[in-house]
């Protein structure tokens, strides 16, 4: 009967990740437009339409909610999930050069990308939800995953709400273990967990534009975006301001809950499978990276030096060397 059952399952499983990908649509017809990339790099596309495959297609999640996300390619699933105010726009080169050998999937968090505006479920945990209701309406039973900055929060809401066992392999890209610093820790403590704030409410209101300082919020990272060193992030950057609308004031909502959430025990206590972690020299999430590390049997740190982009940003400003170096843990 169990044999039966399995056979049954299986086939529906197949039936559903045809149906899903069928009514995928290309990119450039749901944006309604193609884009042009400003910089000319060899061995990329010159224009949105030349990458081949790429579709966007849209989930309803059980509270409502539409959800985009972006596919190209075929293979084993890398499902990405993006930072705070990001999108699968951002990701735009590492889709092109990963989907060459797997299923590139890049969901757009709710009220970020092309997924919809709603004040409803402002919170990590609905995130990892999200995330979970993804991979239902894809079929997919088992992937690999990959977090960027708070992508790497939701993929921990994720495990500890859920468990392992839908994940082959995780990756994460600098992300702070606990955002929050916590006045009883001591210097050594902070560094571990990457705390870089004592006013989760000073840190909303200085990535609105409010003064702050180093004391309050560590704003290295606004830092390395306003850098816009390298062509790949520009272009990236040029995309995204062309074809996303967020809105601030939606996107400001989940923050409050993002920066007071401290997963040292998920990362600690709750990572079995393979694990690798992604950071750089120009980053002041690296401590906690090593910290991470070393409590994770087995894990694998990847630091990128100052000529590599080793910022919070490298994925996007390297993407040749964070996709060569993914594909190498991947497999």
């Amino acid at each position: 009967m169990n044999k039966k059952l399995n056979i049954w399952l299986g086939l529906y499983l197949l039936v559903q990740s045809v149906l899903t990908t069928a009514n995928a649509e290309p990119a450039v017809e749901v944006l309604k437009q193609d884009f042009v990339f400003p910089n000319k790099i060899a061995g990329f596309p010159a224009k949105l339409s030349d990458i081949k495959g790429l579709e966007i297609n849209y989930f309803t999640t059980n509270d409502g909610v539409k959800l985009a996300y972006w596919q190209a390619g075929k293979g084993k699933p890398v499902i990405f999930v993006p930072g705070w105010s990001a999108n699968g726009a951002d990701f735009i080169d590492v889709i092109y050069l990963l989907s060459s050998g797997y299923k590139v999937i890049v969901l757009d968090p709710r009220n970020q990308g092309l997924s919809e505006q709603v004040r409803q479920g402002q919170r990590i945990s609905r995130y990892s939800m999200d995330l979970k209701q993804l991979t239902e309406h894809l079929a997919i039973k088992k992937a690999d995953f990959v977090g960027w900055s708070m992508g790497a929060s939701v993929l921990w809401g994720y495990i500890d709400l859920f468990g392992t066992e839908s994940i082959n392999k995780l990756v994460w890209i600098d992300e702070p273990i606990s955002i929050y610093t916590r006045e009883d820790w001591s210097e050594q403590e902070r560094r571990n967990a990457g705390g870089m704030t004592t006013s989760a409410e000073r840190m909303i209101a200085a990535f609105a534009g409010a003064p702050t300082n180093n004391q309050v919020v560590d704003m290295k990272v606004m830092e390395r975006f306003m850098a816009q060193d390298s062509l790949h992030f520009q272009n990236s950057q040029a995309f995204a301001k062309t074809v996303i609308k967020n809105n601030p004031e939606y996107m400001a909502q989940v923050l409050f809950d993002h920066i007071t959430n401290d997963w040292r025990d998920v990362v600690q206590y709750k990572l079995d499978m393979p694990v690798a972690i992604f950071s750089g020299e120009l980053s002041h999430n690296l401590p906690s990276q090593q910290w991470a590390q070393s409590v994770i049997p087995g894990a694998k740190l990847y630091v990128y030096t100052s000529a590599e982009q080793g910022d919070h940003f490298l994925a996007a400003k390297n993407p040749v060397k964070f996709v060569a170096d993914l594909k190498a843990f991947l497999q």
